[in-house]
């Protein structure tokens, strides 16, 4: 059987891909960012450990000896190979789980890796951030090796640089003055101090936000600042415990007993000042695993470099490579697309390159749209989603994701017109939330006093004690309508209901104390459960999640890449953020633009370079056209119409339209319709068998609009109905002879190869 998109054929259902390995990575307790969540019984043993792993998860978890690189693309299931090994070394007796010290770069990531390992029966392993790890450590030796209590933690940088600038006597504007805080940091990230920086900046292919001259001074007075007020700030905490380790020897061997055995998650993000406190901790042995993916190195600009990944070979000639390209995550679709971007791609992190081979059945192709303004867009993307809700998406397992923040306000407001519930990432931590703390107390307060609590006298399971109990704090059996701050005080205290029936599934005997120590954990960790809301984030703030659906947005020339983007390596980076943007997607993805800023403007913007080849009517560089462009179906909003043909009218009242919909109809919505009902109906009834066969949605095959238009046009040959928008050269191709024997009025096959 030949699949799409040039996609090997999948194994049968007898081998490990389907006998084992959990292809999909739904977990209900947390925010399906990865598989492997659930609350289950630890393995019965060390060989347990490796059940359901894939070969090459396998040869990951048993290279426990010596230096192992582990190069993983994305949705290959690297956290799940990574943690596997440290429990099968733990379990198998060859790793003491204290002197295993597991290292990550956020605490959400350190926090579902502690999860993971205590499933696996390895709990007593340490996994931190650099920071954390390094923090302790200081809190710990400060006493020892300076004397007297470690300074006080700084908590917003911002306003420190903000006096050391007018102590120079320099002003700087809100975005000035954050562009140099940044340049503060990464300068003490690369070990550059203020004297430096003006020929470190020189050096690399940044470029200063203002003189690096007076940046170099802003940076000398905020250091002396927090001499004179005993403070130090995040990346000193990394400085400092670096100098402790260089210069006393007796503390570096003292931690170095303790940990003998280093794992490094994401380590293409790795600093070099992280790598420097790497071979502190490390000394001369050469116990490390290190796990990473050049072609997701999108955090330069704070000092991050994929060099340290791509140079493991040559500092470690004897490490065990292992190469990780069974995407879990993704279809075929989507993953030949990210490919496609990848194929494109030139500089040193592409030439070492993944071509991940999608291991899930087929499913829609990935929907480019472009449209004649970012209001249009931006409704056209909310309509989407609203349909993908009516079509059984939950709407936390939706995205939007944009190059910068600025662009979520149009669709915070479009999502609300549409009435679509969402939650912006970055946003406050759930755990942090005023109505999570409220319902964490009530919950405590049942648990420790539950006897004497009347709401809960006739109650006995635990999720109907949660219910009971939340229900005083405002959860109802059925959400409120509309968005706003109601529904998000509910949607926090539904996640904290489905939490609990999903705890007690695992742990049938738990209890109201049990939830509570569980909720405590995951507060510590920040590991919030889901909360059902359409996420907007940007691209960078969406690394290392995961949706069913994913819209990327504003893809157009100088947002994507971004117009400060000026050396080919920045160039080549906003390709690889935009291949983070794709590769977060399981099933659904569109990727859209818009012409101008504002209805009206003038339709100057061009889709992003990206997509050249990609997309369809568009040319690779070099003129080389490539498959994922053919396969790829496009929709064009109304502003590609009167570009090329003049303003869009309704050929009933001759109103100029804007609406996608209409355009589509080429008439007003409530204008009469002279579509031939039988006809329609006919479509719907094929359109609903086609969606079945091919186990997708209906609207995947033809949008309601598209099938409208059809039994209005009633075309009679492959150019009419490929005039018709929706349709399409892909569709046309898979479709066309049904749709065109149907408008003739042709009963169709009942083996018709096509369906």
């Amino acid at each position: 059987m030949r699949l799409p998109c040039g996609q090997p054929p999948q194994p049968s259902r007898g081998t490990w891909q389907h006998g084992g390995v959990t292809t999909a990575t739904h977990s209900p307790l947390f925010s399906r960012e990865s598989e492997g969540s659930q609350i289950v019984a630890p393995p019965r043993d060390a060989d347990a450990v490796l059940d359901g792993l894939d070969p090459e998860q396998r040869e990951v978890a048993t290279a426990l000896h010596g230096p192992v690189c582990v190069l993983a693309g994305a949705g290959t299931g690297k956290t799940r190979a990574i943690t596997h090994r440290i429990a099968y070394g733990v379990r198998a007796g060859i790793l003491p789980p204290a002197g295993v010290l597991a290292v990550t770069f956020t605490n959400r990531a350190a926090g579902e890796m502690r999860g993971r390992l205590r499933q696996l029966g390895a709990g007593g392993v340490q996994a931190r951030t650099f920071h954390a790890a390094a923090l302790r450590q200081l809190q710990f030796f400060w006493p020892k090796a300076v004397g007297g209590e470690l300074p006080r933690l700084l908590d917003r940088k911002v306003q420190l640089v903000a006096e050391a600038a007018a102590r120079c006597r320099i002003r700087l504007d809100r975005n000035e003055l954050r562009d140099v805080t940044s340049e503060i940091e990464w300068s003490k990230v690369t070990q550059t101090v203020p004297a430096d920086y003006p020929a470190a900046v020189a050096k690399s292919p940044r470029d200063a936000p203002r003189d690096p001259a007076e940046i170099g001074q802003i940076y000398g007075m905020y250091e002396q600042l927090k001499r004179e007020r005993s403070v130090i700030d995040f990346e000193d905490v990394l400085l400092l415990t670096v100098g402790i380790l260089q210069d006393r020897h007796d503390i570096a061997d003292q931690i170095r007993r303790q940990y003998q055995h280093f794992v490094v998650d994401e380590y293409q993000d790795v600093s070099p000042l992280q790598q420097r406190l790497l071979d502190l901790w490390l000394g001369d042995r050469e116990s490390l695993c290190v796990v990473g993916d050049a072609s997701q190195t999108i955090y330069s600009f704070t000092g991050a470099t994929p060099d340290h990944l791509l140079n493991f070979r040559t500092r470690h000639p004897n490490a065990t490579v292992v190469k990780l390209i069974r995407d879990y995550r993704s279809t075929p679709q989507v993953v030949h697309l990210a490919n496609g971007l990848l194929n494109q791609a030139s500089g040193r992190a592409a030439e070492h390159r993944l071509e991940l081979i999608s291991q899930r059945d087929p499913g829609p192709e990935p929907v480019c749209t472009e449209y004649g303004d970012e209001p249009t867009e931006a409704e056209g993307t909310a309509r989407r989603i609203r349909d993908l809700i009516a079509a059984g998406v939950p709407a936390g397992e939706i995205a939007v994701l944009y190059r910068i923040n600025a662009q979520s306000e149009v669709y915070e407001q479009a999502l609300a017109d549409a009435g679509v519930p969402y939650q912006l990432r970055g946003a406050e931590r759930f755990f942090e939330r005023q109505e999570v703390r409220e319902a964490g107390a009530a919950l405590r307060g049942a648990a420790r006093f539950g006897g004497n609590d009347s709401l809960l006298d006739d109650v006995v399971e635990l999720p109907s004690q949660v219910r009971a109990v939340l229900s005083t704090k405002g959860w109802t059996t059925e959400p409120p309508t509309g968005s706003g701050a109601v529904r998000d005080r509910w949607e926090s205290l539904a996640a904290l209901v489905r939490l609990a029936e999903d705890f007690v599934r695992a742990k049938p005997t738990a209890t109201l104390a049990d939830l509570v120590a569980e909720l405590d954990e995951r507060a510590a960790a920040q590991h919030a459960p889901t909360v059902q809301g359409v996420t907007l984030a940007s691209l960078h703030a969406a690394k290392g999640l995961e949706w069913d659906a994913v819209f990327l947005v504003g893809l157009t020339e100088g947002m994507v890449p971004i117009t400060y983007a000026k050396t080919d390596e920045q160039i080549e980076e906003e390709r690889r953020l935009l291949y983070v943007g794709v590769t977060r997607a399981r099933l659904h993805l569109s990727l859209s633009w818009a012409l101008s800023r504002s209805p009206g403007g003038r339709a100057s913007r061009r889709p992003t370079r990206f997509l050249n080849g990609l997309r369809p009517g568009s040319t690779a560089p070099g003129a080389r056209d490539t498959a994922a462009g053919a396969r790829s179906s496009v929709e064009r909003g109304s502003a590609a119409r009167r570009r090329q043909r003049g303003p869009a009218r309704c050929r009933v009242c001759g109103r100029t339209l804007t609406d996608a919909g209409e355009m589509k109809l080429m008439r007003c919505e409530d204008c009469p319709s002279d579509m031939d009902e039988a006809l329609y109906e006919r479509l719907r009834d094929w359109r609903a068998e086609q969606a079945q066969q091919l186990s997708q949605p209906a609207y995947c095959v033809f949008t309601d609009k598209t099938l409208m238009a059809i039994a209005e046009a009633v075309p009679g040959s492959a150019g009419e109905l490929a005039g018709i928008s929706g349709v399409g050269r892909r569709k046309l191709d898979r479709f066309g002879a049904d749709v065109l024997a149907i408008c003739a009025g042709e009963e169709l096959a009942v083996d018709d190869e096509d369906t």
